[in-house]
Parts: C-alpha cells; sequence; structure tokens
C-alpha cells in the first residue's frame, strides 16, 4: 500500500527530535539534549577545503550536503538518529508540457502595442495577463534515510562532523560510553550510488536499523539485508507562493515519475536483521551502507510513466555492481573521479591569523570583521564543489536549490528561474576549469529551443524559439501565471532564449570547438537570435524596441504616478539582444554561413534603441527617465551588458559603464544572495576591486537559519555556506565564487587582463588553473599587490594578448604549449 508521510522537516524535527519508529516502540532520546553533552572537541587545524563542526546539524541549512550530480543527499549527523534528506536530479512533479496551452495568445499583441503607444500601461499591464500560460512543476523531495543507533547515549562527547569538498567526503565521529563512532559518507559519481562506511572502535559494539520515510506515495519492501522503495511523484504540484489552496499536490496512481531506490547493508561482522519497516545490524564492528536510486525519467518530451526507464532495473544494476566492489575501492574511485574536477583549480591568499574553529564559528568571526584569507578561499571553492555535486546530468541542470531539496512545494518550486538564477548556476563553470559541468545547461537549452519554437508562434506569433520566466525538467518555455493570475512583472518577461544563448557562445569561446558550434550550439543560437529579430519593431523615431516589454521583477513609476510593469523598449530586453545577435554574427563569420541573415542582425544591431543616460547619472532601465518603484530593487538586468555581457566596458564604452557604476550606487550594496553576487561581478567588471571585494564579504554575512522569506533582512551565508537568498538558494554561492575568478582575470576572444580588480585586503597570493576566452589556461601569482608572474598554457593554441596596469604583450602559442613570464622583470614598475 502506498502512503503518505509527514513534512520531512516535521519527520526530523517533531517533538524536539524525539522520534517513534513505526512497529519499533522505541523513542530516540532527543539530541537537543545530547548536544549539551558534548564536549568541546578535538581541535582541528583551520582549512581552506573542510567545513566541521562540533554538534550534529538542526536544521536543513546546518546539513553537510554531498552529490554525484544526480543522487543528492543532505546529512545532519545525529548520534540517536542520522537523518538523510535524499533526492534525485530527475524526480520532479509533472509530465511532459503542452506547448500549444493557448494557442491564442499571440493576437494580443498588436492590443498591447497600441495601448502602449496611447500610453495607457495599465489597460497594457491588463491584456498582458491575457498572454500567460501555466505555472512550472516542483523539484520533488524523494524522502529521508534514518540511520537509527542502538547504543546508549548518556555519555557522548568529542563530537566531530566535517565535510572535505576537496575530496567529496563527509565523516561524523564521537565518543559514546568509551567507544569511539565513525561513520564516512560519499556519493559516487562511477558507481551512481550512495556509500556510508560505519565502523565501532570495540568489536560487536554496532549496532543500528534503516528506515525510510518520504512525502510522496510509497511502498517498502523487505529483501533481507535490502530495503526497497517503490514510489511516485506527483503529477501536479503548485507554487508554493500560491498559499493554500484545493488540489495544491496530486497524485495519480500509474502517472508521474516513478522512482526505485534500494538501501544494502554490507556487514562487517554481526548479524543482519530486517523486518517489513527497516534492515539493521547487531553486533557488528563495521558496515557498508549502499544506497541506489533511479526514476523513470526518459526525456523532458517523454510521458516517465508510459514511456520512462525501467527504473528499478536501473536501480539494481547499480547496487548490484558497488556491491561488488569494496568500500575501499568505491572510496578510491570517487576520490579520483572528484579529484579530477576539484584539483584543476588551486587557490592561496597567503597565511591567515585567524583562529581554528568550526565553521559556523569562523563565520560568524568573520561577518564582524575579522581577517580569514582561507575562509575566503574556502568560499570560492566550495562554489565549485557545489557545481561538481549538481550538475553532470545530460538536460537537467542544477535547480535554484542545486539538487538538495526537502519541501514537496519548495521555495519557487526549486525550479529553474530563468531570469537571472539558471544563468548564475553556470557563471563559475568555464573560467573555474569545469567546463564539462556547463553541459547539462546546454543539452537543456537544446530542449527548450524545440518546446520554445511553439510557445514563439502561439505566444507572440513570430519565428525562433523563446523562452520566459520558469522552466522546469520538461523544458517549459511559456510566460507563467496559470492563464492571467501572474503579475506581470514577472510572468511575462519574454528574454531568456536571447540570455541563454550567450551560454552556448561561452562554452565555444572557452573551449575552441568548431564541431561543436556549427553542429550543436550555432542553430539553437540562430533560433533565438530569430527570435528576437522577428519581435523587434520600431518606436517613433524608426529605432528598433521590444513592444511589449518588462523588466525582470522591476516596476516604474509614470510621471502621473501609475505603477506598472509594462512597456515599450526596456533596456534589459534590448541589452541581451544585442549580445545575442553580437554573439550569432561571430559565430557566423568563424563558420562562413548565413552571410544574409549575419548583415541583417549587423544592420538591426545599428538601429536599435540606443542606452539613455538618467538625470541621476545612471543607466536608465525604462525607455524613459522615470523613477524606480523599488530603487534599490535586487534585479539589475538592464546592466546585462557589463555583465555577463562584454559591450559595455571601462575601456572601450566609458561613459555607459560610469552610468552602471553610478545605478550600483543609487541601489546600495544591500540586497538578496544571487543579488549580491551580481553585483560582485558588476564591480568586478568596473575593475573596482575594493568595493567588489566588500560586497564579497557581505555576501558571507552570517545567517541563523529559520527557514523564512525575508527579502529585507538581505543576503547572507548559512551556517553550512550555502546562500542564503534567503531562504536557501544556491546560485548565490555560483555568482560568489564567479566573481572571485573575475576580480582576478577576465578576458573576450583576443585579450586576458591579469588581475583587473584585486582587492587590496588581497596583497599576496597564488592562483593556478583559471581559464581564458581563446582556449587558454592561466597560473596568476603576485606579491605586494602587484602581478609577479603569470603563465599561460593552450591546448589547442592561438594568440592573445596580455594586459596588466597598462602594459600589453602579445603571446602566440602552439597546441599543448605554454609560457611563463616573469612580469616584473618584463615591466619592472608594472
Amino acid at each position: 500500500m502506498f502512503f503518505f508521510g509527514e513534512t520531512l522537516i516535521q519527520l526530523h524535527m517533531r517533538n524536539s527530535f524525539a522520534f517513534v519508529f513505526p512497529g519499533l516502540q522505541k523513542t530516540v532520546p532527543c539530541l537537543i539534549f545530547l548536544a549539551s553533552l558534548f564536549g568541546s572537541g578535538p581541535s582541528y587545524s583551520q582549512s581552506d577545503h573542510k567545513l566541521w563542526y562540533e554538534e550534529p546539524a538542526s536544521f536543513f541549512e546546518e546539513t553537510l550536503m554531498l552529490g554525484n550530480g544526480k543522487l543528492g543527499a543532505t546529512i545532519f549527523g545525529g548520534v540517536a538518529v542520522d537523518s538523510i534528506f535524499l533526492n534525485d536530479a530527475t524526480l520532479w512533479s509533472g509530465e511532459p508540457v503542452d506547448p500549444h496551452m493557448n494557442p491564442e495568445a499571440h493576437v494580443y499583441v498588436p492590443q498591447i502595442r497600441d495601448a502602449l503607444s496611447q500610453k495607457k500601461f495599465a489597460l497594457a499591464d491588463s491584456l498582458q495577463r491575457k498572454m500567460q500560460g501555466s505555472f512550472s512543476q516542483s523539484y520533488a523531495p524523494l524522502g529521508t534515510c534514518y540511520i537509527e543507533m542502538l547504543h546508549a547515549t548518556d555519555s557522548v562527547h568529542d563530537y566531530y562532523r566535517e565535510l572535505d569538498i576537496r575530496d567529496g567526503i563527509s565523516k561524523v565521529n564521537y565518543m559514546a560510553n568509551g567507544v569511539k563512532y565513525e561513520r564516512e559518507y560519499l556519493a559516487s559519481y562511477p558507481d551512481q550510488i550512495m556509500a556510508i562506511h560505519l565502523r565501532a572502535s570495540e568489536a560487536g559494539a554496532l549496532d543500528f536499523n534503516i528506515h525510510f520515510r518520504s512525502l510522496l506515495k510509497y511502498q517498502l519492501i523487505d529483501n533481507y539485508n535490502v530495503l526497497e522503495v517503490k514510489g511516485y511523484a506527483p503529477v501536479h504540484a503548485e507554487p508554493s507562493y500560491r498559499g493554500d489552496m484545493p488540489n495544491a499536490v496530486i497524485f495519480k496512481e500509474g502517472k508521474g515519475t516513478q522512482f526505485t531506490t534500494f538501501f544494502k547493508i554490507i556487514p562487517e561482522g554481526g548479524v543482519l536483521v530486517s523486518s517489513d519497516q527497516s534492515v539493521g545490524i547487531r553486533g557488528g564492528t563495521g558496515a557498508v551502507i549502499l544506497i541506489s536510486i533511479a526514476t523513470s525519467f526518459n526525456g523532458f518530451d517523454k510521458n516517465p510513466a508510459t514511456e520512462g526507464k525501467d527504473q528499478r532495473k536501473e536501480a539494481y544494476t547499480q547496487l548490484r555492481n558497488a556491491s561488488a566492489k569494496t568500500y575501499l575501492k568505491i572510496r578510491e574511485d570517487h576520490i579520483r573521479d572528484f579529484h579530477y574536477f576539484f584539483n584543476r583549480v588551486q587557490f592561496s591568499l597567503g597565511e591567515s591569523q585567524a583562529p581554528d574553529l568550526p565553521t559556523d564559528q569562523r563565520l560568524q568571526r568573520y561577518a564582524k570583521g575579522g581577517e580569514d584569507k582561507k575562509l575566503e578561499v574556502l568560499y570560492f571553492q566550495f562554489g565549485r564543489y557545489l557545481l561538481i555535486s549538481s550538475s553532470r546530468t545530460d538536460g537537467v541542470p542544477a535547480n535554484l536549490q542545486g539538487i538538495w531539496n526537502p519541501y514537496l512545494r519548495p521555495p519557487w518550486s526549486s525550479n529553474y528561474t530563468m531570469n537571472i538564477n539558471l544563468e548564475e548556476n553556470y557563471w563559475p563553470a568555464e573560467v573555474t576549469n569545469l567546463s564539462e559541468l556547463h553541459r547539462p545547461l546546454l543539452s537543456f537549452i537544446e530542449n527548450l529551443s524545440q518546446t520554445g519554437k511553439i510557445t514563439a508562434e502561439t505566444f507572440y506569433g513570430v519565428g525562433g524559439w523563446a523562452a520566459a520566466h520558469n522552466s522546469d525538467i520538461w523544458a517549459m518555455s511559456n510566460p507563467v501565471g496559470d492563464f492571467g493570475q501572474g503579475h506581470p512583472s514577472w510572468a511575462n518577461w519574454n528574454m531568456a532564449g536571447a540570455w541563454l544563448s550567450t551560454h552556448l557562445w561561452e562554452h565555444f569561446v572557452y573551449n575552441q570547438d568548431l564541431n561543436y558550434l556549427k553542429d550543436f550550439a550555432y542553430p539553437i543560437m540562430y533560433g533565438a537570435a530569430k527570435f528576437c529579430l522577428d519581435w523587434l519593431t520600431e518606436n517613433e523615431n524608426g529605432n528598433l524596441i521590444t513592444s511589449p516589454s518588462t523588466s525582470p521583477e522591476n516596476l516604474f513609476v509614470t510621471p502621473d504616478g501609475y505603477v506598472g510593469a509594462t512597456l515599450a523598449g526596456g533596456t534589459a530586453d534590448l541589452a541581451m539582444i544585442r549580445e545575442c545577435f553580437r554573439q550569432c554574427i561571430k559565430a557566423a563569420e568563424i563558420l562562413q554561413v548565413d552571410e544574409e541573415f549575419k548583415n541583417g542582425l549587423s544592420s538591426v544591431l545599428d538601429r536599435l534603441y540606443p542606452y539613455q543616460v538618467g538625470k541621476k547619472g545612471n543607466l536608465q532601465e525604462w525607455y524613459e527617465d522615470w523613477e524606480d518603484h523599488e530603487p534599490t530593487h535586487r534585479h539589475q538586468s538592464h546592466l546585462f551588458g557589463l555583465y555577463p555581457g562584454h559591450h559595455i566596458t571601462p575601456e572601450k564604452t566609458p561613459d555607459l559603464a560610469a552610468a552602471a557604476k553610478r545605478t550600483l550606487e543609487l541601489k546600495g550594496d544591500e540586497s538578496t544572495g544571487w543579488s549580491k553576487g551580481w553585483r560582485i561581478n558588476l564591480w568586478a567588471r568596473l575593475w573596482d576591486g575594493n568595493h567588489a571585494y566588500a560586497m564579497y564579504r557581505t555576501l558571507l554575512k552570517y545567517v541563523e537559519p529559520d527557514g523564512k522569506v525575508n527579502y529585507a533582512q538581505g543576503g547572507g551565508t548559512y551556517p553550512n555556506l550555502w546562500d542564503a537568498h534567503p531562504p536557501f538558494q544556491i546560485d548565490g554561492n555560483f555568482g560568489g565564487t564567479a566573481g572571485v575568478a573575475e576580480m582576478l582575470l577576465q578576458s573576450s576572444e583576443n585579450e586576458i587582463h591579469l588581475l583587473p580588480a584585486l582587492p587590496d585586503a588581497w596583497p599576496e597570493g597564488v592562483v593556478r588553473g583559471l581559464c581564458a576566452r581563446g582556449g587558454f589556461v592561466v597560473d596568476l601569482e603576485w606579491e605586494n599587490g602587484n602581478l609577479s608572474a603569470v603563465t599561460v598554457k593552450s591546448e589547442k593554441g592561438g594568440e592573445t594578448t596580455l594586459l596588466y596596469q597598462g602594459k600589453k604583450m602579445d603571446i602566440d602559442l602552439r597546441p599543448g604549449r605554454f609560457r611563463r613570464i616573469t612580469w616584473k622583470k618584463y615591466f619592472p614598475r608594472g
């Protein structure tokens, strides 16, 4: 029989961690009480690659996370009961989207354009609602594994919990009644399983049970030493921000994505025990728990119930293959695989005088102004760790929470929010030498381009392909809003295709793969540009603009006091179109194709409505110099041309760069987590390293977990280094990592700026393995605030120009060669 559980948070938190397992009638002692028994624990040296704590996690935002790019786990590390939230990147509510959901939406375009020409903004906002479709589906929680430890807990001390982001391994150690208990956890990509190794220092002292609960429909099956779970996700889940409503979550047996999970115990001594609710061991000295997960998801356009994969066969095959290996071999293969990515970049800022503290205390000290260079390095590398852990499944990029989510209706559906958040997730991918991990997004964009062709035709009446504010695993591309319920400021934005297409180009310029450009990227880029080309319309002076237009989630105030979202000629639209067109032109030139189309894009570029500087010296967000309804608004989409775009620079467009700087000054530094991440990159592009660094410090502001959405609180960092949007949202982590890289290295197709925004707080350092456009890998060394040496490597060969403090050096490398330059030798004063 399938059944529901409580929410995972309730399951973990109920009765202050007192938990009664059905059928056992055994109450586990309260972990809050146990926390008072923990000693200070052993002293561990300060690290730039380890998070560690002296207590188990009490909140989701204190857990330690593992992932193999598909399977995700968040570990509480409890003593009496260890709760492990489990996720699978392919487990979502819903089924393939019907892109024809609003086939007549495009008929309202002329009406909206007419209303805007008459400055009837309220009417335009009203008509925009008729151009909306369904909401996206939600990323689902698979369930919770509970490891119930059966030893006495009246004398617990020396508790220690860590995550080594270099190895991708988490550990828990503690003493209980004279016995040392150890657990080690990993999520293996080579073996596609999670493995947990438990040990006791005294023979026969290891007794435990494994239980499982889920918010989904599920059934438990006892196979002696293997606990099997089969279940299915909802066929529909409403976004949480819609509040309580009838049928918010709908399950239908035989529909939706199916899943199978196996829990297998491999004992090291002792006796296996099992029931229809659990498996366990008695009198053991050690044990290995293998967790194998698979779902029936078979592609964005395949019904997971009728055209899905055989998830049980896949999960069983993974379990069987892993069972044939020793834990040490699983561990060895996992570490080798993880090091292959993580070790590509080394980063040091020299010695730190910060004291040795648990990570949460360390973060609190730093937030009060304390120096901790190794924490700054740790946070940078932590972003790379999260990308390695969450982005290795084709067509399924990291979502708003990576791959870690305990909620049936998570914040913002834990979906793909494409007016910044999805893109920000992948800003570090190329520059921090994780190019392969960009591929889940790139393949997802290909899926979007297919549903997006129908969206372009039915919602906008034009060619090419389009995508809007939200999407999900089903590559939904329509504007959201539930057919009129969404506010146009967010629901009707339609420039995701233009923005996402720039990721296709970025992957090429970093890797120089002509076959990829020709066969994969360019056709999709062409379709995104085609949509923009057809969507543009003339203004009263013959300039080309978009109409209708919105600027993501922001509102304007007209001179007569109307607060609105819909206008003609929004700056953000035109910035993204500029970047999309420029890149599509370059691609066509390289491939020597589509001469007529390329020339058409060039002529249209010249006719786009130009950037405007407002009366405050700011870059205008709106077509006219209107006031913002919220002057410090978290979005700064109209600065796209500065970052992540490339057509506004202090060097080549100084007036526009100055206006962008003034915009940032007016907005201020306090904002949500992802927005702070974006602003770090914007200040770095303005070559203001000290301001970028100041914002980096505010991004690491300590935030106590409370599970609430509170924009006014501003962003920061939770105890486990997750970004506090708030609540947890992973894009701020990725934005912060990208921002550090941008402070140290900036590049174009033919230039590399070295240490362009180095802050005074980092007078010395070494970074090895950052990537530059043009196919180069760069190592940098600096001392006393000045570049001392640079090494440039190229796999495919090529020319570039190195720039540092007004000095230039041209280099030309043959394939597979490198050049090391002692910069201070060539330029003693620079």
